[in-house]
């Protein structure tokens, strides 16, 4: 059997940063990673360059019940503060988008970076290591295909549902119903669309074509890059329109998000009249697109001038081409998601430490929490900032 002052439940970005910062204070900290590696998210996000963090990260970024939990973590961890460790280890990084940065090389500078951190405060790691059960008696024991371990202190940093195949699991959301923690219901965040029938026909023969575009959801609207895909609509903006979206509705997508379209269309109308309508939107959108709009929405009149279109015409189209309306049938669920929406209750939690208001040693960090940022570096900002808050104590 093995004592420890601290076991961390999860090898991913936030236990990986509490264990370095508990390490730091002198505390003997152990890490079990279920999977058979760690850091497996960093390792595959960013497209393999992981977007660490962005330098315009606040509350106001974050989906949770309590919106006003976060800010506590976040405000003292800033992306500039992880800024400074990876500058520290000399990793090369860039801004790709405003505030979204990204490792120039891998990933895998990141990760090594947080081992590093870790072999140096003395921490152990363990993978292939699954927790059975947890009981609790004046300190906590955990039974796993390893052995016995016992600790004072309990983080929770198992993450959510997302991408199984990398060994996502209800674990932590089972150990905190086990203990007396609400769970909110958890769906998938940050998740492309799906379609069926006419819809998915037309994204399959679509597939690979990408655009700008706003996409809006209710009252919320995204502004980046679509993508179409064979089952149905993925890109930044449909990702980050999908935190947002409630099954059974639609989405409304602007294709010129940049333009006034009426105005285009009757300008083109007077200036270019021997022009086909597909020719005049084809200098704005991928022909590939206009040509299934066309379809859709002036078959009948494919083939003449714009001239021959009565400006109610292309007052009727412009509308359509500015509020196209879809109706996904779902999404692709936790397969694809990039985080779990929901979570452990924060009610249940001290904003300033991740603590259990009502059971002493236990913390739960990152995205087993119901905090979910948007996409761009947000997420992982969310893993640094409470795994450092709950690392400070533990």
């Amino acid at each position: 059997m093995d004592s420890y002052d601290v076991i961390i439940a999860g090898g991913g970005a936030a236990g990986l940063m509490c264990a370095l910062v508990a390490g730091q204070r002198g505390r003997r900290v152990l890490v079990l990673e279920g999977s058979n590696k760690i850091g497996k998210k960093i390792l595959m996000s960013g497209g393999g360059r992981c977007n660490f963090t962005n330098l315009n990260c606040s509350s106001d970024d974050f989906l949770s019940r309590n919106p006003r939990f976060c800010i506590s973590a976040l405000s003292r961890f800033t992306p500039h503060d992880f800024v400074a460790l990876v500058e520290r280890h000399e990793i090369a990084y860039h801004e790709k988008t405003v505030g979204q940065l990204f490792c120039d090389f891998s990933s895998k500078d990141i990760l090594a970076m947080l081992v590093d951190e870790c072999d140096q405060a003395g921490v152990i790691i363990r993978s292939d290591c699954e927790i059975s059960t947890v009981s609790y008696a004046d300190g906590y024991r955990l039974h796993t295909n390893s052995g016995q371990h016992d600790c004072q202190s309990l983080v929770v940093a198992t993450g959510g549902l997302s991408i199984p195949k990398m060994g996502a699991s209800d674990f932590g959301y089972r150990l905190a119903r086990q203990f007396g923690l609400n769970v909110w219901p958890t769906t998938a965040g940050l998740v492309p669309y799906i379609f069926t029938g006419r819809l998915q026909e037309l994204s399959k023969r679509l597939s690979g074509i990408s655009t700008g575009a706003t996409i809006s959801v209710g009252t919320h609207s995204f502004n980046d890059d679509i993508l179409f895909t064979h089952r149905g609509l993925s890109g930044p903006a449909v990702l980050q329109s999908s935190n947002h979206w409630v099954p059974g509705s639609a989405i409304t997508i602007d294709l010129l998000p940049d333009a006034d379209v009426t105005e285009l269309l009757l300008d083109a109308k007077l200036q270019q009249p021997q022009l086909l309508l597909r020719t005049v939107l084809s200098e704005h959108l991928p022909r590939a697109l206009v040509l299934e709009l066309e379809q859709m929405w002036w078959s009948t009149m494919s083939d003449e001038r714009i001239a021959g279109f009565s400006d109610e015409r292309l007052r009727d189209i412009a509308t359509h081409v500015a509020a196209w309306q879809l109706k996904p049938s779902g999404t692709e669920g936790y397969r694809t998601a990039e985080v779990t929406l929901g979570g452990v209750d924060t009610r249940s939690l001290s904003s300033q430490t991740m603590e259990c208001v009502q059971q002493p040693g236990m913390y739960f960090i990152g995205e087993v929490v119901d905090v979910t940022g948007q996409l761009g570096g947000f997420n992982f900002q969310w893993a640094w900032a409470s795994g450092q808050a709950a690392g400070r104590v533990a």
